[in-house]
């Protein structure tokens, strides 16, 4: 009987001893199905963080232009108000400069334009009379005239002219 309970008990160990092996055999298949599966998965999370990264750089890039036009509006904006604001100031400094000359009684660009204008219309005034008397004889006459008054009429008319120009100043 102690044959019977031996040849039982291997067995029962050959059994545990297949099971043993037939568990270890599955731990090692499991093993490698998570190997190939496994940069399978990180193959196809490197596409996925790929795809990712693209998507994700494009709405940053969106979003920077974005920006980038509502800055430039603000530019616009702010250099728009400045521009108005500087010529305001302009045109008061302008006005108090011109206050400040009249006060002064220099005359201003307007009555300085006008008084070139009213130069330059007895200026030709002056050319055209002179060129109606470019003729010999209004070129004598006009050389008796001015003969004439260069000459000093008497002594006593120039101490009277003299006389009175030191008592007007006086």
């Amino acid at each position: 009987m102690a044959t019977q309970d031996d040849d039982h008990g291997n067995k029962g160990s050959d059994r545990i001893k297949d099971s043993a092996q037939q568990i270890w055999l599955a731990g090692l298949g499991a093993f490698a199905k998570m190997q190939q599966e496994g940069s399978k998965a990180f193959e196809a999370l490197v596409k996925d963080g790929a795809g990712m990264q693209k998507k994700t750089q494009a709405a940053a890039e969106e979003t920077l232009a974005q920006a980038q036009t509502r800055m430039a509006g603000f530019a616009s904006e702010f250099g728009t108000k400045a521009a108005g604001q500087w010529g305001k100031l302009e045109n008061i400094f302008e006005e108090r400069v011109a206050r400040a000359l009249e006060k002064l009684g220099l005359p201003s660009a307007a009555d300085h334009a006008a008084l070139q204008a009213r130069v330059a219309a007895l200026e030709a005034e002056m050319q055209r009379m002179q060129g109606k008397s470019s003729t010999p004889a209004a070129r004598t006459a006009s050389r008796k005239t001015a003969g004439r008054r260069a000459a000093p009429a008497s002594a006593g008319a120039a101490a009277k002219k003299t006389v009175r120009r030191s008592t007007k100043a006086g």
